[in-house]
């Protein structure tokens, strides 16, 4: 099977479960001419996720989760981690109809306005995810509380916080997961663009 310039001779699912493990036999071509030698890689199959950070143009303050992630559990800081709304598609949606849902259901913050930032991979090198990131106008002043869905397991704090503050967090390190990153320093960077579009 070919997948543009990638000849994949052999793929075989080596784990199903929440999410999925292929394991791949392939070739791809190479930049200076011909094809490279037959090669083993591995590929977990996680779905694609969208992630949007609640901020208040008016407050000038976002609004942040805390909750449990495995991925940290070995962090010396531990595995509580400050990060954005964020959730996976589901089938037969759209990015923004999940940001505006799991906005809801993670910090019990309506949006009203919604403004696309960009569509990335978090670690190519071996997970096909991707994630559609996003900014959404908030009332900051009716976030807190602890949220989440029960059947997922989900535990999740609401912290409202100036943008100044948050960005010192990422320079303190407290942040420390890239969506989150990327979302306020796109905000630094397009705050006075994003404020004129939303006040009209």
């Amino acid at each position: 099977m070919k997948y543009g310039d990638v000849d994949v001779v052999k793929q075989t699912t080596c784990f199903q479960g929440f999410f999925r493990i292929d394991k791949y036999r392939l070739r791809h071509t190479l930049f200076e001419g011909g094809i490279s030698e037959e090669m083993s890689r591995e590929l977990f199959e996680r779905g694609h996720a969208v992630a949007m950070l609640p901020y208040d143009l008016h407050l000038d303050q976002v609004v942040l989760i805390e909750q449990f992630r495995i991925g940290a559990l070995h962090d010396p800081g531990g595995p509580w981690m400050t990060e954005i709304v964020a959730g996976m598609i589901g089938e037969g949606e759209t990015a923004e109809e999940v940001a505006l849902r799991e906005s809801i259901e993670e910090s019990g913050c309506e949006v009203t306005d919604l403004q696309r930032i960009c569509r990335y991979y978090p670690s190519p090198g071996a997970c096909s995810e991707t994630i559609e990131l996003f900014c959404g106008r908030v009332d900051a002043s009716k976030a807190g509380g602890v949220h989440g869905l029960d059947h997922e397991n989900e535990d999740i704090r609401v912290v409202t916080v100036g943008f100044d503050e948050a960005m010192n967090w990422i320079e303190s390190g407290r942040l420390n997961s890239a969506a989150v990153i990327m979302a306020l320093q796109w905000l630094a960077m397009n705050k006075p663009r994003l404020l004129r579009a939303w006040q009209n």
